[in-house]
């Protein structure tokens, strides 16, 4: 069984293409979980009216933000094989059947992505390109590229995940992505099955919309990010 991941927060403006691509690749014993972060716009009304029994909604009343909206999903899920999806890209068609096969093989699967702007033009041909993305921890560690948009893994890795760490540095994506490579079961897809937006609505740090932060932030960061790596390690070896 698949359970896709939604965190939403006043995405109306794409939900809808977006909900259109993951649908028709899921089976009618498949799920999709929604939590929402507290939208103020039409996002829940759109998804409402679907009135399709695998889309299931739940409000996050915890911690907010992106990683902790995706931790409030995580705790509704029954399926064993788990994809995060943003709320404003496309997936492509073949996306769930193909990367399912891996994750027979894989903990967790990365897909590549097309890059394009909010009318879906192309700006990269492929993420993977752009970022020299690939597995490694300490290559991870340097510049992340464990991305949400194109993962999807096994709901086993949760045990050493849950609850994510409250803090600004690593997101929910970048953690399980680490737990997969130290356990030697990480598989980055070159094949793009996602159509990821970049628009200044977003609300990751990979949109337009970056915010510069001073070398003390910085250096805070990278220190707080090595300080969970090695707690993310410690786990695995206490569950093993």
């Amino acid at each position: 069984m698949v359970s896709v991941c939604i965190a939403t927060y006043n995405g109306e403006k794409y939900i809808k293409e977006q909900l259109d691509s993951i649908i028709n690749q899921l089976s009618d014993n498949d799920e999709i979980i929604v939590s929402d972060d507290c939208s103020t716009d039409n996002t829940l009304t759109i998804i409402r009216g679907y009135q399709d029994k695998r889309i299931k909604i739940f409000i996050n009343n915890g911690v907010k933000g992106h990683t902790f909206n995706f931790e409030n999903a995580l705790k509704y899920i029954s399926g064993d094989f788990i994809f995060f999806s943003d709320q404003d890209d496309v997936w492509l068609p073949g996306k769930v059947e193909k990367i399912l096969r891996l994750l027979n093989i894989y903990y967790a699967v990365f897909s590549d992505a097309i890059v394009v702007d909010e009318n879906l033009n192309p700006i990269y041909d492929s993420f993977f390109n752009e970022r020299n993305v690939g597995r490694g921890v300490f290559k991870n560690y340097i510049k992340n590229t464990y991305f949400g948009f194109g993962m999807a893994f096994r709901k086993e890795l949760l045990q050493y995940a849950i609850p994510f760490p409250v803090q600004n540095e690593m997101g929910h994506d970048m953690i399980l992505g680490f737990i997969a490579d130290m356990k030697n079961s990480i598989y980055f897809l070159n094949e793009p099955f996602t159509l990821y937006r970049r628009h200044q609505d977003t609300v990751t740090r990979m949109g337009t919309q970056k915010k510069r932060r001073n070398l003390a932030s910085i250096v805070r960061g990278r220190i707080l990010e090595f300080y969970y790596i090695v707690n993310i390690y410690f786990r695995i070896i206490k569950y093993k």
